[in-house]
């Protein structure tokens, strides 16, 4: 049951980078280019889960303090991205995002909350470590080492604010009002950080904006749906199998379109399944 809340999460996150595409080509990525997609994708995401949640906002001390960091989170991990952007390329960034995404909170649900260590998780991290390094296309850049430290860590860092706030025994916001929170802090990171911005880049237009509207829409639901899926899930079983689930569907849908995948993509998604496999099924 909450595999499949987790799936449908996955199929969400896979495509939410066509609208992210989408928008770069419209828009760029410099840095305020990104904090306009930001503040929309947000803002959106935030009409959302208030009516998900029948406008309620359910502020508690401690549900603004995780959400204010899991915001910030949002605004670091973006700004490293850009500029990992300018330094390597985009597979070998997409590599580094996604190992900070599921080896973090791999590693916080086994040392910090005693998730119990099966074959099958890691039998998953085994295949899906080689599954994303094959995927990694060769070339010169040099530096920057710092962004993709910066990369690895805050996208790995999202889900272990999700994991610390499920977990904790506080009075706290439901998902949907914890959601929330998170958008609107973000936006506000991203409207001050653009004030002060001497470059505000390229002027919104209607598709740019329809693009970062349909990016939040994915991203918020998604990451809404792997909160519900943490109430029963370990985190080092649920992110893994997210990692692995977002490399399957989102190479399907490269089999749709002008961008079909390649050998070494094959071979990484049938590694990949197989260890989503070997994960659900092998305790």
């Amino acid at each position: 049951m909450y595999y499949l809340i987790v799936l449908s999460a996955v199929t969400l996150f896979s495509f939410q980078f066509f609208f992210n595409e989408r928008y770069e080509k419209k828009n760029g990525n410099s840095i305020a280019s990104v904090l306009k997609f930001i503040i929309i994708a947000q803002s959106t995401g935030f009409v959302i889960m208030l009516a998900m949640n029948k406008f309620r906002l359910e502020l508690t001390p401690f549900s603004l303090a995780v959400a204010a960091c899991a915001a910030f989170n949002i605004f670091l991990f973006n700004i490293c991205s850009i500029k990992s952007f300018s330094k390597i390329n985009l597979s070998l960034y997409s590599v580094i995002c996604m190992l900070g995404g599921m080896v973090l909170p791999f590693l916080t649900g086994i040392i910090f909350y005693n998730e119990e260590i099966t074959l099958g998780k890691i039998l998953c991290m085994i295949l899906i470590v080689p599954a994303l390094l094959i995927t990694i296309n060769k070339d010169n850049s040099k530096g920057g080492l710092i962004y993709y430290i910066g990369v690895f860590i805050t996208n790995g860092m999202s889900g272990t604010y999700s994991k610390f706030y499920q977990s904790a025994d506080y009075e706290k916001a439901s998902e949907a009002g914890y959601s929330l929170q998170i958008a609107a802090i973000a936006v506000i990171f991203c409207v001050i950080t653009l004030i002060f911005l001497k470059d505000k880049g390229p002027k919104m237009s209607v598709a740019p904006t329809v693009y970062a509207s349909g990016f939040g829409i994915l991203n918020c639901v998604g990451n809404f749906l792997l909160l519900i899926g943490l109430t029963q899930l370990p985190a080092s079983a649920q992110y893994p199998f997210v990692t692995g689930g977002v490399m399957i569907i989102s190479t399907i849908i490269c089999f749709f379109t002008q961008n079909k995948p390649s050998k070494r993509e094959i071979i990484s998604v049938i590694l990949s399944f197989v260890a989503i496999l070997a994960l659900v099924f092998i305790k």
